[in-house]
């Protein structure tokens, strides 16, 4: 048998360059010609076995993440042009080629918002087709992806130029996601949150997916929006319960790394819950900035900080993981009874004990955090949340993060880190019956 190994011989390097319109390889000694560079190379190595290229193609993606107000207003461009540049649109608008869009609408939301939605396309001249759907976690699924594709495939896109555009919760915008990824082997889309929670969250990342074989997002992949558009005004009409459940997740950001998130979070979140965050307002922040535009900013931006540099996760050291491990399994198993923040927060609240009983957070500030958490009327212990249920989560955990827990933990208010070794069962047992004591009267939510 031949030993000799290809990564012991010479390599070289190639550059590709682009030559009236023919790609050709050059090496940095020897450059031929010159032309368009590209930022791929091929890595040429020879053997006694033979040859073996090495191919280096980065793959970069631009979205752009967009505040507004009043989107679905006819006058504003936003919801049509808002994903490309002033150059683009030059040359889009000098086409004459009718102008089509794609919509796909949470049934919910299109009750609420679906004939603004109409009028919107209308009164443009759009052609379009829009598509309502029961986008709820119970329905989240390969059927549901399918069902749009096949809508998509008879209604006809342009690939490059037409994105899909999706409206509603995080669950509507994961399965149009995923949808557009795989429609062409990539079509643009557009996300458009209705929810606090997508707001500030499923909106601003890369990830799709559907719920496979009883688990939480099994399936998906990594492929951003064209852009995303927010417009608070859309929480108007959402239940109170939502508001809650979003802010469960601006909580998991000022608790992993922003002490000025939760003194406001602490300080006027349940001004913030009772007028569902209305006086947020657009751009960037000012001396008389409002709680409520303040809170949404910070989170949205310690967000896009700790995705952008890791948006396929190739890092599984993330802080955004934290009360992401023993949720998945709880939402699953108690659905619909419990909300994704909902179940997210009950997470937190555990992880919150486990950290306490680590030395990691002292008494007060531990109690701060359920105090926080109380006042913004979320769920902070569960029944069925179990401490057989805890093992079984990190014993997964464990098993798909290469060998190493990475367990995010609050070490003060405002910030974490990230723990690599399995929690010692006396810990973990004295963290949830100490937890179960002090927060089981608090009840279900």
């Amino acid at each position: 048998m031949n030993t000799n190994r290809s990564c012991c011989s010479p390599q070289t390097k190639y550059n590709l360059v682009q030559v009236k319109g023919t790609w050709i390889r050059q090496t940095e000694q020897c450059q031929v010609q010159e032309g368009k560079l590209s930022d791929a190379t091929v890595c040429e190595t020879k053997s006694e076995d033979g040859v073996t290229w090495t191919v280096v193609s980065p793959v970069v993606f631009t979205y752009r993440v967009v505040q507004c107000k009043n989107l679905l207003d006819p006058r504003n461009d936003t919801l049509l042009w808002g994903h490309i540049g002033d150059e683009e649109l030059k040359g889009t608008l000098s086409n004459s080629k009718p102008v089509k869009r794609f919509v796909v609408i949470d049934e919910t939301v299109h009750e609420l918002y679906g004939s603004q939605v109409f009028q919107y396309f209308e009164a443009r001249g759009v052609v379009h087709r829009i598509l309502p759907l029961p986008t709820t976690e119970e329905n989240k699924c390969m059927e549901l992806v399918t069902k749009i594709l096949e809508d998509v495939h008879v209604f006809g896109l342009d690939r490059r130029s037409e994105p899909i555009i999706a409206i509603g919760g995080g669950v509507c915008l994961d399965v149009v996601g995923l949808a557009a990824s795989l429609y062409r082997r990539r079509t643009p889309y557009i996300r458009v949150p209705t929810t606090l929670l997508s707001y500030v969250d499923a909106s601003v990342g890369a990830k799709t997916g559907v719920n496979f074989a009883g688990g939480k997002n099994k399936l998906g992949s990594y492929v951003p929006p064209v852009a995303t558009f927010l417009d608070c005004s859309f929480f108007h009409t959402l239940p109170k319960r939502q508001i809650s459940n979003g802010l469960a997740e601006m909580l998991k950001m000022a608790l992993m790394k922003h002490r000025g998130l939760f003194q406001l979070l602490e300080a006027d979140g349940r001004k913030l819950l009772n007028t569902k965050l209305q006086c947020c307002a657009t751009g960037r922040s000012s001396e008389q900035e409002d709680s409520a535009s303040a809170s949404i900013r910070i989170a949205i931006e310690t967000m896009l900080e700790e995705l952008a540099p890791n948006l396929w996760e190739d890092d599984l050291d993330r802080l955004v993981d934290f009360g992401h491990l023993i949720s998945p399994e709880l939402e699953m198993r108690v659905l619909p009874a419990l909300l994704h923040g909902e179940a997210v927060n009950i997470d937190m609240s555990f992880m919150t004990y486990v950290a306490h009983q680590k030395g990691l957070l002292r008494t007060d500030e531990k109690d701060r955090i359920i105090q926080c958490m109380l006042g913004l009327e979320l769920p902070v212990w569960h029944q069925d949340c179990t401490l057989v249920l805890v093992q079984k989560s990190l014993k997964e955990r464990l098993k798909h993060s290469a060998g190493s827990l990475r367990m995010p933990l609050p070490t003060g208010l405002g910030k974490a880190e990230i723990f690599h070794d399995m929690i010692e069962d006396n810990v973990l047992c004295q963290a949830y019956q100490k937890w179960t004591d002090e927060l089981s009267s608090s009840g279900n939510k």
